[in-house]
């Protein structure tokens, strides 16, 4: 082959792979989706009823709402966004909370542990 053809092929196979692209994931770069602050929050407010044997009587995910009840202590989470993005939870308890006056904080301290806090 001479010296022309060579250089011809060398020529065509630099602009071939040229144009031959490899692109990786960045190290430290994931495409997977967190869950929303409010589902994890909701799902922990849930979770922390059944953690302390409540029962749910109803709930509202739309309206971020749990209703539960246990040993006639009627309690509520209610989770609610705010305006800056951030999520706020609030535990209330009614009806005979003399019979178990601790299940509000060891529903907090479920809630609490299921965050990661």
């Amino acid at each position: 082959m001479n010296k022309k053809k060579k250089w011809l092929l060398l020529l065509v196979a630099t602009i071939l792979m040229a144009g031959c692209t490899y692109y990786e994931t960045a190290p430290g770069v994931y495409a997977t989706t967190p869950a929303s602050t409010f589902d994890r929050s909701y799902a922990a407010a849930r979770g922390a009823f059944e953690d302390q044997g409540v029962t749910i009587t109803s709930e509202d995910r739309s309206a971020g709402v749990v209703h539960g009840s246990r040993n006639g202590i009627d309690l509520i989470a209610d989770v609610r966004t705010q305006a800056d993005g951030s999520v706020r939870v609030a535990f209330n308890t009614s009806g005979a909370t003399a019979k178990d006056p601790e299940l509000i904080n060891r529903v907090t301290q479920s809630y609490n542990r299921r965050m990661g806090r």
